[in-house]
């Protein structure tokens, strides 16, 4: 039976790195505020651990976005399919990823997808053309390096 399974980033700003892979990928920022505001009005958890992200409540530490297709829960807005998690760590990025993502927009696309994604603030690290392939190394805003084939 195959398992369900979501990829973890360590971040700085959670939330900001949301917002900037929900634009990349064309995601969904996950909405958890109905589950935020309900706990919080039950006094379950601290208004400390909270926060106000995209215009409403959400987690201090944690944020995702989740591709718009797939199946969600309505009570906590979580995603139950692809998804990327950004959790809060208080260390800053030291080393080359050990993990990576590959965007792929095609040859005919690459360029064009490149100059959108510096817009959102990622930065050009490299261009490699190989005979196994042409691709664009980037990183996002939090130095977080991805390809773009």
């Amino acid at each position: 039976m195959p398992l369900d399974w979501k990829i973890v980033i360590d971040a700085a700003d959670p939330h900001a790195q949301a917002g900037f892979w929900a634009a990349a990928l064309g995601y969904e920022i996950e909405d958890n505020s109905p589950l935020v505001e309900r706990l919080l009005g039950l006094g379950a958890v601290p208004e400390a651990i909270t926060t106000t992200a995209h215009g409403r409540k959400a987690w201090l530490d944690l944020a995702a976005a989740r591709h718009p297709d797939d199946p969600f829960e309505q009570e906590s807005g979580t995603g139950l399919g692809r998804r990327l998690l950004f959790q809060r760590v208080p260390e800053s990025k030291t080393v080359k990823n050990r993990l990576h993502l590959d965007v792929h927009a095609g040859p005919d696309r690459r360029e064009a997808e490149v100059a959108r994604l510096e817009g959102l603030g990622a930065k050009v690290l490299r261009k490699f053309a190989e005979p196994g392939g042409t691709w664009t190394l980037m990183s996002d805003p939090e130095e977080n390096e991805f390809c773009v084939q």
